[in-house]
């Protein structure tokens, strides 16, 4: 396991956090980018915030992940599954305006309802934090185990 690194440049932090975003371009500039993230969001505005969520893939999608997206979500199948993480993304996605972001941890896709469905309720404001969070939580457990 890596120990997180003082300094990535914006193409290496654009793969962990799945695209060149406003918060990717920051995190480039400062010193010890994963350890300083959320003091780095704490400054985004929501439109970037959302920039931010919005570059990753749906939990569950079956197309356009990228391959550490497709290792870490796992190649479970089971049709009904499937299904109800794309009623319930879909769902989120309209309630929240923001896509739908978990650290997986390689956890089945079953659990993963689980949590879509105890985070649905949230308050936007609490959801939103949630979300770059887990984001953050992602990108720095890729980087840990690549």
């Amino acid at each position: 396991m890596r120990d997180l690194p003082r300094q990535l440049d914006e193409a290496q932090l654009a793969e962990l956090f799945e695209g060149d975003t406003a918060l990717v371009r920051r995190l480039s500039e400062t010193d010890d980018p994963l350890q300083n993230a959320p003091a780095v969001i704490a400054t985004l505005t929501d439109d970037e915030k959302l920039e931010a969520l919005n570059a990753h893939p749906a939990i569950g999608a079956r197309s356009g992940l990228s391959k550490r997206s497709a290792a870490e979500q796992g190649a479970e199948a089971d049709p009904e599954i499937l299904e109800e993480l794309a009623r319930l993304n879909a769902e989120y996605e309209e309630r929240f305006g923001f896509r739908f972001v978990v650290f997986v941890n390689r956890r089945p896709k079953a659990e993963i309802l689980d949590v879509l469905r105890a985070r649905i309720d949230n308050p936007r404001e609490q959801e939103l934090d949630t979300a770059v969070t887990e984001l953050c939580a992602i990108a720095e457990d890729r980087w840990r185990n690549s």
